[in-house]
Order: structure tokens, then C-alpha cells, then sequence
């Protein structure tokens, strides 16, 4: 919006030969609010309002500027236009995983204790809803990069009081390839160390409610097709799998947008590896 010169000079009540008239009362230029330029009558409702002036527009859908301050009527009574003040923005009461967030706290030194997530895309879906959570704990998240290794992985970690190890790992079920990693990997010295548990989806895509994406579920893909790539042929999505993957993260804003079975398994392992046992 333009800049202006103050047309109305002082309040144009204030010559008025009636000085019993109520003075015009500053009143905040909200959008919506109908009021009546003195001078021209032009009346219609704010639409704008910045530091130079306020626009309005009439029931035609005509828009003229004017000048903040007096020169304005308001059922018949005299009003002087203000920027509207911003209220600041509240704290949040709660962070993205539910939990009330620790105020002016600083991240603690990172505990031993890890978590390990299959690949960068559970990282990052746990990162965006817990990442206070971890922060305050000083729990650190770490990618395998695949569940094939793992029981080497586990190994070269040396876990034990004080240095636990949370793993969640994709599409755990009875019978599947990563439940049989995790029995493998479970047995031997430190064992009781170490939580290994999974959600039952094949990819953490999965974990994300497709109502928050705008789809009524997510599509069953037959063997031998990629999943991501038959997932988004099925819901004719065009973007390539990464760019996807985006897409749906930034869907993601609360733990509601979540399924509980993935929600449950993160929790679990959080608590796990941050427990007066893991000290």
C-alpha cells in the first residue's frame, strides 16, 4: 500500500459548532469492520491495513485507500483508524509428541545409550515429532542403514549398564526376515541391554494415517513391484520416491498424525533406553 499525507488534518469534529459532540474514538482497523469515510462516503469494509493506511471495499467490490487516524464514521458515530495490535504468539503447551515442552533448557550431553532406526526416513518422522523429547534426554538417534547387520552392529556397540541400545525396525512380524535378525541378534552377552521391537508396516511411510495425506488407505502392492514406487502409482502421485517422502513429512505435525503402532514402539524404546537403569 502507498504512503499518504494526512488529508483530515485534526479531527473533523473539531471545529464543529457543537462541542457537546463525542470526540471520535480510536478503534482498531480489524478486517471486516464497516466504516464510513467522512469526506468522500465511501463506505466499505477493511480488507487491509498496514503502516501507511487501510483499504477498504464496498459491497460492489470497489477498494479505495485512505489514511489511518480520524475522518471515519461508525454507525453515525465519529472513530479514528489504528494499525490493529498482534497479540504474541502463545508457547505451545505441548510438543509435537504430546508431552509439555521444558521451557529454556538446553540440550544435554548425549547419554551412551543410543537408538537405531532402520534408514533416514524413520529418522527424520522421529526427529520431527520427538525431537524435544531426545533433546531434553540427551538421546541420540542413529541410522543402520538396513537391519542385515545388525547383530555385528550390536556387537562393535558393546552394550551394557549405563550404554543400552533401542532398535525399532520396519515390517517386524512373526515369520519375516527382521524378526529373525532380532532373535539372532538378541542372544549372547549384553543381551539385556539391548530392545529390539518393530511396527508391523512395510515401510514407515506406513506409519503416517492416510487421512493426513488425503487418501483413504494406503494401497496394497503386489510382489515383485517396489513398494514405494507402487504405492504412489496407486495413488497417483507423480513425484519420485524422495520428493514424496517429503511430501509427507511435512503432512506430519502432531503424534496424531501417527498410528499407534508405530507411536507405541518409539515410546517404548525412549523409555528404555532413558530408564534409572540405563544410567
Amino acid at each position: 500500500m502507498q504512503s499518504f499525507s494526512d488529508r483530515y488534518g485534526r479531527d473533523v469534529l473539531s471545529n464543529s459548532p457543537h462541542p457537546k459532540r463525542p470526540e471520535s474514538v480510536e478503534t482498531a482497523a480489524e478486517p471486516g469492520l464497516v466504516v464510513e469515510d467522512v469526506q468522500t462516503g465511501f463506505c466499505g469494509a477493511v480488507v487491509d491495513c498496514d503502516k501507511y493506511g487501510v483499504t477498504l471495499e464496498d459491497r460492489q467490490g470497489k477498494r479505495r485507500a485512505f489514511p489511518l487516524g480520524p475522518g471515519f464514521w461508525i454507525d453515525g458515530k465519529p472513530v479514528a483508524l489504528v494499525r490493529p495490535t498482534r497479540p504474541a504468539a502463545a508457547a505451545p503447551s505441548r510438543t509435537a509428541s504430546g508431552s509439555r515442552p521444558v521451557e529454556h533448557h538446553r540440550a544435554r550431553t548425549a547419554r551412551e545409550s543410543r537408538v537405531y532406526v532402520e534408514g533416514k526416513h524413520d529418522a527424520e518422522l522421529v526427529e520431527k515429532i520427538w525431537g524435544h523429547d531426545l533433546r531434553v534426554e540427551g538421546v541420540v538417534v542413529e541410522e543402520l542403514g538396513g537391519a542385515d547387520d545388525l547383530p555385528e552392529i550390536i556387537r562393535d556397540f558393546d552394550p551394557g549398564p549405563g550404554r543400552r541400545l533401542g532398535v525399532l525396525l520396519d515390517h517386524m512380524v512373526d515369520g519375516s526376515k527382521e524378526s529373525r535378525i532380532a532373535e539372532r541378534a538378541t542372544t549372547g552377552s549384553g543381551a539385556e541391554h539391548v530392545l529390539i521391537i518393530g511396527h508391523p508396516y512395510i515401510d514407515v511411510w506406513q506409519a503416517v494415517r492416510p487421512s493426513v495425506l488425503g487418501i483413504d488407505a494406503w494401497p496394497d502392492v503386489p510382489r515383485g513391484v517396489p513398494w514405494k514406487e507402487g504405492v504412489l502409482s496407486a495413488i497417483g502421485w507423480t513425484e519420485e520416491p524422495p520428493a514424496a517422502w517429503r511430501r509427507i513429512l511435512a503432512a506430519v505435525n502432531t503424534y496424531t498424525d501417527l498410528e499407534p503402532a508405530f507411536l507405541g514402539r518409539v515410546e517404548e524404546i525412549i523409555d528404555f533406553v532413558t530408564s534409572p537403569g540405563a544410567a
